[in-house]
Parts: C-alpha cells; sequence; structure tokens
C-alpha cells in the first residue's frame, strides 16, 4: 500500500514539474515580446506619431490575443494532465484493493495444478445432467443446467478477473459463498407398450409381444418428480478449498395413493458429499457419483465434470456403467493435465432383480431367507442388510491432453464370502474389471465419445442389469462375465444441441447342475426365465433447444429424446417371442434458477 502512494506521489511531482516548466516557458516568451514592444517601437513613430500610436496599439492588440490563445491553451494541457492524474490514482487505489483481496482470500498452494483442461459447453441442459456447471468452464452459446450463469465468483466473493457480474442468489456467510440451486422440469413419457409408468425406464424387463396386456396396450405420464433442489457451500480453510455439495430429486418411494387425488412425490437423496482439496491431493467423502462412473473432463466430483449421458430418462441411456452411492475418495493430480484416485466404494452382493433384471436361481438348499437368499441382494428387500466383506476398490486415471479430448483407463476390485448353513463352510471369490472411456472434439462443437466396461462379477455397476455371480449346490461361488458400451456424438450450435446414443449390454450364461444332479441352477440355462437376458441395447436420438436465458432470471429449455429398446433373453419357451422391443417419446421443459458457481481452487 506504501509503495503505491509513493508511486503516485511521484507521478504527481513530475506532472506538476511539467506544468511549472510549461508555464515559465509561456511567461518568458510573454515577457520578451512585451520588452521588444517597449523598448524597440516602430520606424514611423519618429516621423508620425498618430500613425506610431495606432500602430501600437493594433501591435498590443495582437499580442493580447496571442496570450490569450496560449493562456487557453494551457488551460487545455492542465485539464488533460488532471485527467490523466485521476487516471493514474485510481490504478494505483485499485492495485491497493487487488493486493488487499488477494491476501484476505489466498488460494491454497497449487490449486492452480489441479485444475484440470475442460471442454467446452456441449449444452448440458437434459434432465440427468448435474445442477451446477463444471466450474473452471466458460458457457458458450448455450445454458448449462443448475447454476450455468455468466459469471463465477471466488470462495472469499470476489469476482473473477473475467467477470462483470455475481448470481442474484448466491450469498455469502462468513469466508463460505453458498449457491443454492434449482431446476424445475414438467416431463412427459410415451411408451408403446406397459412397462412400470414411471419416467425412468427399467430396461430388463420390458414386456414380449404376447396376449397379456403390457404388450397390447401404452403408456402416458406427466410428471415433475425429476426436478431438483440443492446447495453448494464453497471455502478456503487453512489452505485448503473445501466443497460441500448437496442434490436431491422427487423421484422417492412413493406412498400408495400418489394417483387420484394429488401426485406427492417424495423427496429423495441423491448426492450429499464433502471434498478437501489442496492443490495436488484431494480428498472426498459421502454420497457420490462413483469414481467408476465416465467423466467429461479430469477426475472431479462436481456433476458437470460426469457423464450421465443427456437423455431426459430419468434411468439414463441403457449400458451406462455408473453408481450414486457412498464413497471414500483420494485423488492425486501431478499436473494440470493428468489425474489419479482410488476410491472405496459401498459394496453389495448382486443377485439380480433390480430395474427389472432378471435374477440368478440358487441351488435349492440354499433358496431360503435363512441361507443365501438372506446373503445376496436381490434388489429389493435386502439391500442394507447383505453381509458385505469388504469395500469395492477403484482406481482411475485420466489424462486431458487439451479441451478437447479426455482420456481415461481405470479397474474396480470386487471381494465375496458367503457362508453356507448346512455344511458351516464359508465361500469366497474375487472378482474385478476394467474401463476405458475416450471422448474428443473431432471440430469446433461436435464431440465423439465412447465408455466401455468389461467385468468379472461386476454387473452391479450396470445399473444393476447383469448378476454378479451364482451358487454352485455346495454353495461355492462362481462370477458372472457382463459388459457395456456407451458410444456416440453430442454437437452444439449457437442454442441448440443434438445428440445421439448406442448403448448395449451383454450378459454372459453361467450355469450349474442342483444337487439332484439334473435341474439346471445359475443364470442363461435351458429353462430360465426369460429375464434372465443375454443382450440389451438402446438406440437414442434427442436435442436440446434453449428458449430464452438471462443472467439475472434464470434459462427455458424444451428437450426432446426418442429411443428404441430391445432385449434379448438367453432362453425363450418354445412358441414364445425371443425378442422385446419398445419404443419411447420424451418431452421435457424445464425453468432453471439464476445461479453460478464458486470457481474451484480460487
Amino acid at each position: 500500500m506504501h509503495k503505491g502512494r509513493l508511486v503516485t506521489r511521484r507521478i504527481v511531482g513530475m506532472v506538476m514539474l511539467l506544468m511549472g516548466v510549461s508555464a515559465l516557458d509561456i511567461l518568458a516568451r510573454d515577457s520578451a515580446s512585451s520588452a521588444g514592444v517597449a523598448t524597440t517601437p516602430p520606424m514611423a513613430s519618429a516621423t508620425n506619431p498618430s500613425a506610431s500610436a495606432n500602430e501600437e496599439i493594433t501591435l498590443l492588440k495582437q499580442q493580447m490575443a496571442l496570450q490569450q490563445k496560449q493562456i487557453e491553451q494551457m488551460q487545455k494541457a492542465l485539464e488533460e494532465q488532471k485527467g490523466l492524474l485521476e487516471q493514474l490514482t485510481k490504478v494505483g487505489s485499485a492495485t491497493e484493493q487487488a493486493a488487499q483481496s488477494a491476501q484476505r482470500a489466498k488460494p491454497a498452494a497449487g490449486t492452480e495444478q489441479a485444475a484440470q483442461p475442460h471442454a467446452s459447453n456441449l449444452g448440458e441442459v437434459a434432465s440427468t445432467s448435474p445442477m451446477i456447471p463444471q466450474s473452471q468452464k466458460k458457457v458458450e452459446n448455450a445454458i448449462a443446467p443448475m447454476g450455468a450463469g455468466p459469471t463465477t465468483i471466488s470462495a472469499s466473493g470476489q469476482k473473477g478477473p473475467e467477470l462483470t457480474e455475481a448470481s442474484p442468489l448466491t450469498f455469502h456467510i462468513g469466508e463460505a459463498t453458498l449457491t443454492p440451486v434449482a431446476f424445475m422440469d414438467f416431463t412427459s413419457v410415451y411408451r408403446d407398450h406397459v412397462t412400470n409408468g414411471s419416467i425412468g425406464t427399467n430396461f430388463g424387463s420390458i414386456p414380449f409381444q404376447n396376449s397379456a396386456y403390457p404388450s397390447n396396450l401404452g403408456e402416458f405420464r406427466l410428471s415433475s418428480e425429476n426436478s431438483r433442489i440443492g446447495f453448494r457451500v464453497d471455502a478456503n480453510v487453512k489452505g485448503a478449498h473445501v466443497i460441500g455439495y448437496m442434490e436431491a430429486d422427487f423421484h422417492g418411494n412413493n406412498a400408495t395413493n400418489v394417483a387420484v387425488s394429488t401426485n406427492s412425490n417424495t423427496l429423495r437423496e441423491r448426492l450429499y458429499w464433502v471434498d478437501v482439496n489442496t492443490g495436488r491431493f484431494e480428498v472426498l467423502g459421502g454420497q457420490t457419483w462413483s469414481l467408476i462412473t465416465p467423466g467429461r473432463s479430469g477426475i472431479s466430483p462436481v456433476p458437470a465434470d460426469i457423464f450421465v449421458s443427456e437423455d431426459i430418462d430419468l434411468n439414463y441411456q441403457a449400458g451406462l456403467v455408473f453408481g450414486r452411492i457412498p464413497e471414500l475418495r483420494f485423488v492425486f493430480h501431478p499436473s494440470k493435465q493428468v489425474a489419479f484416485a482410488v476410491a472405496l466404494d459401498n459394496p453389495d452382493q448382486y443377485a439380480g432383480g433390480n430395474g427389472g433384471s432378471g435374477a440368478i436361481t440358487l441351488p435349492s438348499a440354499l433358496n431360503t431367507s435363512s441361507t443365501y437368499q438372506g446373503e445376496l441382494d436381490y434388489g429389493s428387500g435386502n439391500t442394507l442388510s447383505t453381509p458385505n466383506l469388504a469395500p469395492d476398490i477403484i482406481a482411475k486415471l485420466a489424462v486431458d491432453p487439451n479441451k478437447h479430448a479426455h482420456f481415461e483407463i481405470g479397474g474396480i476390485e470386487r471381494t465375496f464370502k458367503l457362508w453356507n448353513p448346512n455344511t458351516s463352510l464359508s465361500y469366497m471369490a474375487e472378482g474385478g474389471g476394467g474401463f476405458l472411456n475416450l471422448n474428443f472434439e473431432v471440430f469446433k462443437g461436435f464431440r465423439l465419445l465412447t465408455n466401455n466396461y468389461w467385468s468379472d462379477g461386476g454387473g452391479r455397476y450396470i445399473y444393476g442389469e447383469a448378476p454378479d455371480l451364482i451358487a454352485h449346490a455346495d454353495g461355492s461361488i462362481s462370477l458372472i462375465h457382463s459388459g457395456s458400451t456407451v458410444t456416440g456424438f453430442e454437437a452444439t450450435q449457437k442454442n441448440t444441441m443434438i445428440y445421439g446414443y448406442y448403448g448395449g449390454v451383454y450378459i454372459g450364461r453361467n450355469t450349474a447342475y442342483d444337487a439332484n444332479g439334473t435341474s439346471l441352477i445359475g443364470y442363461g440355462y435351458h429353462g430360465s426365465s426369460n429375464g434372465q437376458n443375454r443382450t440389451i441395447q438402446e438406440v437414442t436420438f434427442g436435442f436440446d433447444q434453449t428458449i430464452w436465458k438471462d443472467a439475472k432470471w434464470g434459462a427455458v429449455n424444451f428437450m426432446g429424446q426418442y429411443s428404441y429398446l430391445a432385449r434379448n433373453p438367453w432362453y425363450a419357451a418354445s412358441g414364445q417371442p425371443a425378442k422385446a422391443s419398445l419404443n419411447m417419446l420424451f418431452f421435457n421443459l424445464r425453468y432453471t434458477l439464476p445461479n453460478s458457481a464458486p470457481t474451484l481452487g480460487k
């Protein structure tokens, strides 16, 4: 601050010195002119006094006019110097304020290295998109959902260097910044066959073409349950940047009376986590998108950095690998382009049955609630009582060579353990899988992507479409192979985004004989139910149109999605169809509140 004042004083002194020199020079010229008039009268004065007097008067008038002109020039120069001085004073004051602000909100050491390069916004406005935008990126030609605004602010509440105004809903408590976030969705869905009536599709249980009413009737529904509410809190604490994030929707377990007189949708926790970032190192704990979920850039818990498709369907795209579960995550950022993470995820010994998928067939001696039925999760009833041995371990390496490309590779390790009460023997098995994900911008606004996964006992993470294991007659464990892909494109042009994806799931056959030596058990055997799927495939096209947006008032978007879904079981009884298919059409109208997320690490 003292240095700024000293510089200002020196500048003022130099300006005043220049002003003084200019004034002295003018006065000297004026004095010389005056002296010339007094001592050197015109030659005509000796012979014609009257003419001489007139000439002197005329000369004096000319000199006065010249002096007046010089005075006006000096006044103009003074005004210009005064304006320059005021500008220099403002610069000095701004420099002092910036230095004070930087001292108060000094970021954690190395936070610049923690920031990952991010791709330009691709119109992340579909209903499954995150509530708060990717904190380092700039929105281009489209409104990003849940918090995308024209400005970002630091944890200390100061505007960034390129910002013009703060979000009208963001406010500060001490050194923390709180950003409330929300959007309102009004969703319609039509399916040409009856599934479950929800705006989330049960991919594994679409009906076969037979005489039952689900295959001969369609279904239509309007809903607001995908609307979201939440908040984000940012603060700098002892050299680290801390983010607290909470997000909820209304897609919870509804009561039985929600369709007649009222639609009282139930509030549901989606995400609730805390992240501590010191620059190179980062720790996260809470309910979050699992590390196994594909990323759009870097390794980040911020929802806009996660790929879950742009689909309106609340259950996303068939083939998507993800989890939204409790996780403890450790991340190392060796550079801006590279990140490596290891996570411990909440485990689940899964036997099928979630999302309409088929469950395994257990040996008859272990097919009771007091035996293996109680030790495995069938998608309902045993969700939190399954006796899991150890957490799932996930590792991921992400590389972002520039803002146009993102590459990640990783794997998962799983542990299973069952106890046979009939023989008092326990059995263990180690499973795992790997994934390879890539997205890159081919040209401005057009991006290709592919996310691929293969596992031995990792079907739980393919939205539960594949069981993890089967049990032999003696109770021993055998793991099921399964894999999936979501491959497609996303394109943004001004306020319009279009996208297309292919999603595919493959579930391997794994069978055994029961204790009698003749009956088949497991998954995919001859005579199994038509819910034991071999493949599930979905082709999707959609659009997102920004109708209106304003930094102070929010945004309105209109979206559409068409999907063709098909599934093939391992076994179809004689005379029964071997394939089930479904056409779906979604439309969604969204209003997004105006807000903006603080910049990570700032």
